[in-house]
């Protein structure tokens, strides 16, 4: 396991080969930077990727980039406008900068942070809101996904605000309410200590006062991973099958493309919780390369088995007609519902003075959501 002091300095390493990146230098031009949406009290950067002629109520996919990376880079990597493109979903992609974290990572261990209405958990949530608005997504087919930090983030805004997300997949990250501090958050980065499993979901269940339905939940990591321990993967399980009750949801073992791969489904026979443990895979996002959507670069890895791809057909939005996994074994589900999730959001009514422009009616739509004095 690599000490503190050898993760820190592969961070600083890092930071200088992409200096300039959050500048907006490296910035994709496929992006359009995302303006107004709320108070942003983050004070995070955000960017939208729409397809040409994306159809109305389309699904949105929130992207959270990892350490030492930038929007664009890390979508030069894993595909994800590309993935939209072929499936027609909108893409936004929330940014740090780097006065609020020195390496570019997304806070996940502050608890101002990662609570409900505060910090740049809220700022995810404001720009959820400005998209959704501005053009007409789908509220029940929304979801998150992340990298390391970006994956632990991700993690946080499934805990807190989990009526808003359909989905979630969580790649090299840990789970909500493992750290408080920048000790800890090293501690569970290197496998050590943290919450039971039991504590971990009432954790998730005290953040936001939901009971479920639960979003479903994909979880990637590498056996090799020597940045965040694999133990964090077992542990995102376990807090997410505490949530849709442990007892209630039966695992099936399948192989694809020669991975293994766990899914857990529950008495309707949907899945709701699916791990991948990519042996011989360090910290990184696995790709395949050949499927003209990914490439491997830093922190995003030519495994020959595309994560992005597998996590939008997890989530729905991946055409099912290619062959699936092949099971292994299959247990019967016994009994947990999961329907789709509605999400039930004050309608926005028409202006009474001259026609509302753009930010007014983003602006008033985070007001009626809650998400802006």
């Amino acid at each position: 396991m690599r000490s503190l002091a050898d993760t820190v300095a592969r961070l600083a390493a890092r930071r200088k080969q992409i200096d300039g990146v959050s500048d907006g230098h490296d910035q994709n031009e496929r992006f359009s930077e995302l303006q107004a949406f709320g108070s942003n009290p983050g004070k995070l950067r955000g960017w939208t990727y729409r397809p040409k002629d994306l159809a109305p109520h389309a699904p949105l996919v929130v992207v959270l980039h990892g350490c030492a990376q930038s929007a664009a880079s890390y979508d030069r990597g894993a595909g994800w406008s590309r993935t939209a493109d072929r499936m027609g979903f909108a893409v936004l992609f929330p940014e740090q900068q780097r006065s609020n974290n020195a390496n570019l990572c997304f806070n996940w261990f502050v608890p101002v942070d990662t609570r409900r209405g505060s910090g740049e958990a809220l700022s995810i949530r404001q720009m959820i809101e400005a998209v959704v608005t501005a053009h007409d997504i789908d509220r029940t087919r929304i979801f998150i996904t992340g990298l390391s930090a970006g994956g632990a983030m991700a993690a946080a805004m499934l805990a807190i605000y989990p009526e808003v997300f359909a989905g979630g997949a969580i790649i090299a990250g840990l789970p909500y309410g493992s750290a408080n501090s920048l000790p800890q958050a090293f501690d569970r980065m290197r496998g050590h200590g943290g919450p039971t499993g039991r504590r971990l979901a009432t954790t998730v269940q005290q953040a936001s006062g939901h009971c479920g339905p639960w979003p479903k939940l994909s979880v990637w990591h590498g056996s090799a991973d020597t940045t965040v321990s694999p133990v964090n993967s077992d542990q995102l399980v376990g807090q997410w099958l505490t949530l849709f009750g442990q007892s209630r949801v039966q695992c099936e073992t399948q192989v694809h493309q020669g991975y293994r791969r766990d899914v857990w489904k529950n008495a309707a026979n949907e899945e709701v919780i699916e791990q991948y443990l990519i042996p011989g895979m360090a910290h990184g996002t696995p790709v395949d390369s050949t499927d003209g959507l990914s490439q491997g670069g830093s922190f995003v890895i030519d495994t020959g088995i595309s994560s992005t791809s597998l996590i939008s057909r997890f989530w729905g939005l991946e055409d099912a007609g290619s062959a699936g996994p092949s099971p292994d074994a299959c247990l019967p589900a016994t009994s947990v519902g999961h329907s789709p999730l509605v999400v039930a959001h004050p309608p926005v009514g028409p202006s009474s003075g001259p026609t509302a422009g753009p930010g007014q009616v983003i602006e008033s739509a985070l007001r009626a959501a809650g998400l802006m004095n």
